[in-house]
């Protein structure tokens, strides 16, 4: 796991006590960005080049450096203004001096708008630090009071350690209650006193006091344009942000065979079209700073002639170019989806590998063997329980691993987007996407429920959402979670019509005690008594959808990437983000609108060899191998909730659980996922548990762990 910490200290006041703590606390294995009262470090295995740092002094230029910095000979003044940028970035050293220049006047939005998934920490003076969050979420910003200041970092699990904050069931029970309901989690995390930045956000600490700030307000951007335009930018977005990756990819392990680049086709159409995008740009040599630029080739010079055939001047022949660097595409067990359809005949860059699936890549494979052994992420997830999948993937896969994670929470319609056509005055609009839900239950239940039952229940909850007042409609979930009113399970139709609302419970809600689902009710009931938002209900609905997903990429990396590898989602990147919104709502909501879209991006990249049913292959059936590995795991799951410390925190109905343990082979997709939330929450509980304090710090004082309490 790799992570920044630092903290921001106030001015010393006259007779207050000294923090000693703060000269002996250091994080383990660090490397410090910058000193002084505003230290700056990072942990863990961070590549030279994802460490970018500017400095600009009065009556200097701007020094750009990469890598970490060494001893620093001048002092810094309050004139003094630094910029520091990690993870992936494509930004150039001029366009990163720019940026640090127009960043002193206060304006920071320009500073998420290079290619790339990474962090940015700006320091003005010796007092003032701004850190930004991303918009999907994937690159998170924590913060917590510490030492009469504020200490932040990009990951939780660090803060906690640092001020020995016990967890935070209440934060536990809003997740699996409702993981996608920012009513319900706040700015929280698992970690009581630990608070999260939200996405799209700035924690500016200003005297050591933290203050939070937008700099993309949802609602405030440019509108929505036409459907060409907006498909333009996105092509241009998608192209600069996998361009940017594969240019500036890292050299291979040393001693292995693992490919340089690799894609993971497993996604589907998605990952098909970053594969195709990444064959077309050339890697750039291996190398210390080679993904700069691209070197130009120089023209062979002509061999010297030798005259050793009598009667002629022989050259000695031209060595012959080596061909274009293959990129390692994975697919597993899946050799019929529409994954193996994107790939044509002529993408030799392309060396595709299906891996077998097997009882060890199933879900819960884990369990079968020491539940804590896997690696400790940062937040629980249901990724937890499919790490064994991701693990076979991406082990396969290059130093470099692009993936597809993220593309239908970008670029798909959300079905609370049908209550905002109404809003805006297009009712009109929701004709086709509510036949093709009419036609696909019709096709699984009959004539009788696709072309009537399914209309009017869609229509009747669009029309609702709608009109409904905000402080209503969480005063209703409040109720709908208290009498435990799940929605899940029937047809397609009648999820999509459960989805209408501003406020959905989520699947594992179901399994959830008396007190914790009334904890989180009151939670829903008191964010009603606040501002109702600015956004459409669907705009709100899709946005919040997406936080999640960059949540879960988040804990997949911690728990599946490989040493030495680096996990790319291209379109969970600010700019894809950006150029998403311009899409309108009614060409998302168009049957087949995703497929549609990449499609078109690959058109306009120049891949028009692609058939005009590219993309358009039903979606492999993922609850039967969640369904075996249930079965084959049944032993060590039924040992994880002898004793669970989810029912230790008076979180879960456990004779509930155990009672839909008995009969998992039956479950429903639904109910498969919310049985994923719980296993992977008690299994990330047991890691916690069995962690030792302090093993992030030096320095530390040693402090008593705090027992698990109730909700």
């Amino acid at each position: 796991m790799r992570w920044l910490t630092g903290w921001s200290t106030g001015a010393p006041r006259a007779g207050a006590p000294a923090h000693e703590a703060l000269g002996a606390v250091v994080p383990i294995a660090a490397r410090p960005l910058w000193t002084g009262p505003n230290p700056l470090w990072a942990v863990g295995d961070w590549r030279p080049e994802e460490i970018r740092l500017v400095t600009l002094r009065p009556g200097a230029p701007a020094a750009v450096t990469v890598g970490p910095p060494g001893p620093d000979p001048a002092e810094d003044t309050p004139a003094t203004t630094r910029l520091a940028v990690l993870g992936h970035c494509g930004a150039t050293d001029a366009e990163l001096a720019a940026g640090l220049a127009a960043a002193r006047g206060g304006a920071v939005r320009h500073l998420t708008a290079w290619p790339g998934s990474y962090t940015v920490v700006l320091r003005t003076g010796t007092r003032s630090t701004v850190l930004l969050t991303d918009l999907a979420g994937a690159q998170p910003v924590f913060h917590t009071p510490w030492c009469g200041g504020t200490a932040y970092a990009t990951a939780a699990l660090p803060l906690a350690d640092l001020i020995g904050a016990p967890l935070d069931t209440g934060h536990l029970a809003a997740r699996l209650a409702c993981p996608e309901s920012p009513e319900a989690l706040g700015t929280g995390t698992p970690y009581l006193g630990v608070r999260r930045v939200p996405p799209g956000h700035a924690l500016a600490v200003r005297g050591g006091r933290p203050y939070l700030a937008s700099y993309d307000e949802p609602g405030g951007g440019p509108p929505p344009r036409g459907e060409a335009p907006a498909v333009r930018e996105l092509t241009r977005a998608l192209l600069e942000s996998v361009r940017s990756r594969v240019r500036t990819t890292g050299p291979g392990r040393t001693g292995s065979d693992r490919a340089r680049l690799g894609v993971d086709l497993s996604y589907g159409t998605a990952s098909a079209t970053v594969a195709l995008l990444a064959a077309a740009v050339p890697l750039a040599p291996p190398g210390p700073g080679a993904g700069d630029r691209l070197p130009v080739p120089a023209e062979p010079a002509p061999g010297a002639r030798s005259g050793a055939v009598k009667g002629s001047w022989a050259r000695p022949a031209a060595a012959e170019q080596p061909g274009p660097e293959q990129l390692a595409a994975v697919t597993l067990g899946e050799t019929d989806g529409p994954a193996t359809l994107a790939l044509a005949p002529d993408t030799p860059r392309l060396r595709h590998t299906v891996l077998a699936p097997g009882p060890d890549t199933l879900p819960y494979a884990g369990l079968r063997a020491d539940p804590q052994a896997g690696r400790l992420t940062d937040e629980p997830g249901p990724e937890l329980v499919t790490t064994a999948r991701a693990e076979a993937r991406f082990d396969a896969g290059g130093t470099d691993h692009l993936t597809g994670y993220g593309a239908r929470q970008v670029l798909d319609g959300h079905p609370a987007r049908l209550a905002d056509l109404i809003r805006v005055g297009r009712p009109r609009e929701l004709l086709p996407p509510v036949a093709a839900l009419a036609g696909a239950d019709r096709a699984a239940v009959g004539v009788l429920a696709g072309a009537l039952r399914t209309p009017l229940t869609v229509l009747r909850a669009a029309h609702r959402l709608s009109r409904v007042r905000y402080a209503d409609a969480l005063d209703d979930a409040a109720v709908r979670l208290t009498v435990r009113q799940v929605p899940g399970g029937g047809t397609v139709g009648a999820r999509s019509a459960g989805d209408l609302a501003w406020c959905v419970p989520g699947p594992a809600a179901r399994w959830l005690s008396d007190e914790a689902l009334s904890a989180v009710a009151l939670r829903l009931r008191l964010a009603a008594r606040g501002p109702a938002p600015t956004e459409n209900p669907g705009a709100q609905r899709a946005r919040h959808a997406l936080h999640r997903h960059a949540r879960g990429f988040r804990t997949l990396v911690h728990a599946a990437e490989q040493p030495g590898q680096r996990l790319h989602a291209p379109f969970l990147d600010n700019q894809v983000v950006r150029a998403a919104r311009l899409l309108p709502d009614e060409v998302r909501l168009q049957p087949g609108a995703r497929h549609a879209l990449l499609h078109a991006v690959l058109t306009g990249a120049g891949r028009t060899d692609l058939p005009p049913d590219w993309g358009r292959a039903p979606r492999p059936d993922r609850a039967a191998s969640e369904r075996t590995g249930l079965r084959l795991a049944a032993d060590g799951i039924a040992e994880l909730f002898d004793a669970p410390l989810l029912a230790e925190a008076g979180l879960i109905d456990l004779p509930a659980v155990r009672a839909t343990l008995a009969r998992a082979a039956e479950l429903p997709p639904d109910a498969l996922a919310g049985l994923a939330e719980l296993v992977s929450t008690e299994l990330w509980l047991r890691r916690v548990r069995a962690r030792r304090h302090g093993a992030c710090w030096t320095g530390l004082p040693t402090a008593e762990r705090p027992a698990l309490g109730r909700v």
